[in-house]
């Protein structure tokens, strides 16, 4: 059966991907498994982190957003970015210019990160249809102070920072402005289209970190929703959230509303996610660092299952992300 465009599937990526790992290495302390978007490789006193991530769904700023998205990945393990690797696969009719252009993107993004451009591979490639970045991130952190999505324990809060939805914000408001116009206010729109600058979570990653925080996870495709499912899986927990507390700007409430999106499943990158002890009152610690955030839930044991809270009390099942709505919405109006 034919796969539709995003990311597989859970329970096929389980048994079409996680289940051909080569052999296992002695000085890998994190594998690939579900949820996990970094690997942990030992070091000695320090270890080295390592996550990579593609572009396909953007168009503008595509350089500029693989830097930070893969960036993102690092610190969600409480490390430090070093370096990133970019390959650039180019369609047919690239120019020089284009090339350039988004050089200068990763460049900038790399400048106001302090990561390095440490290699990677450029070419144009036949039988494609639109650029494709892939990004691979080098970090490192103390062998004692990292952190995975795996660590959630019962009881531990879930700590949301910034808004929902925000990549998916930026991108849709910038990609289809046209669209968007006389539909959604232009004061909103330009707003929306301003987010791209905080898609970095390398803050909230490392001071969470430093805070207690037990387990991290950042959210792409799938959204809010879909990296709740994911931490869940990851740790081996039940999870009760309350979605009428997950934050969400007018923005991106006026932008989903005209196209008909679900914004806790729209592509979030800028959004972190952390579980940690109450005690540790991680959203107080992050809000005196400069960086909103909000307890949206709570971690329960396993045979609790995984519930979305309504205000009224009502709950319903937190599925598994299927499809992030940046695609359905971009396919609906191709």
């Amino acid at each position: 059966m034919p796969l539709r465009t995003g990311k597989l599937p859970p329970e096929v990526l389980q048994s079409l991907v996680l289940s051909h790992l080569g052999r296992r290495r002695p000085e890998v302390l994190v594998h690939a498994s579900l949820g996990e978007d970094c690997s942990v490789i030992d070091f000695g006193e320090w270890v080295g982190v390592l996550s990579t991530d593609p572009i396909t769904g953007a168009v503008a700023n595509a350089g500029w957003l693989a830097v930070h998205v893969s960036c993102n990945d690092v610190a969600a393990c409480g490390a430090e970015p070093v370096g990133v690797l970019p390959t650039l696969l180019l369609p047919e009719g690239t120019t020089e210019a284009d090339i350039r252009r988004t050089m200068a993107q990763i460049n900038a993004a790399a400048q106001e990160l302090g990561v390095e451009v440490l290699g990677g591979h450029t070419e144009v490639t036949p039988g494609l249809a639109n650029s494709i970045i892939s990004l691979t991130a080098v970090g490192k952190a103390r062998r004692a102070e990292y952190v995975t999505s795996a660590g959630a324990r019962p009881g531990d809060d879930i700590v949301m920072s910034k808004w929902a939805g925000l990549e998916g914000t930026a991108i849709l408001a910038t990609d289809l402005g046209d669209r968007l116009a006389g539909r959604v206010d232009e004061a909103l729109l330009a707003e929306a289209r301003q987010l791209i600058d905080r898609i970095s979570v390398v803050k909230e990653g490392l001071a969470a970190a430093r805070h207690g925080a037990t387990a991290l996870h950042d959210a792409t495709e799938g959204g809010v929703l879909g990296a709740l499912y994911e931490m869940a899986q990851a740790s081996g927990v039940g999870l009760e959230v309350q979605p009428a507390v997950i934050p969400l700007l007018p923005s991106t409430r006026e932008i989903c509303r005209a196209l008909g999106a679900d914004p806790l499943r729209l592509i979030a990158s800028g959004t972190m996610l952390m579980a940690a002890p109450p005690q540790a009152k991680l959203a107080q610690v992050l809000a005196r660092e400069g960086v909103p955030a909000s307890t949206i839930g709570r971690a329960l044991p396993l045979e609790a299952g995984l519930w979305l809270v309504a205000a009224d009390g009502r709950r319903s099942s937190l599925q598994p992300p299927e499809r992030d709505e940046l695609w359905r919405v971009l396919e609906m109006l191709a």
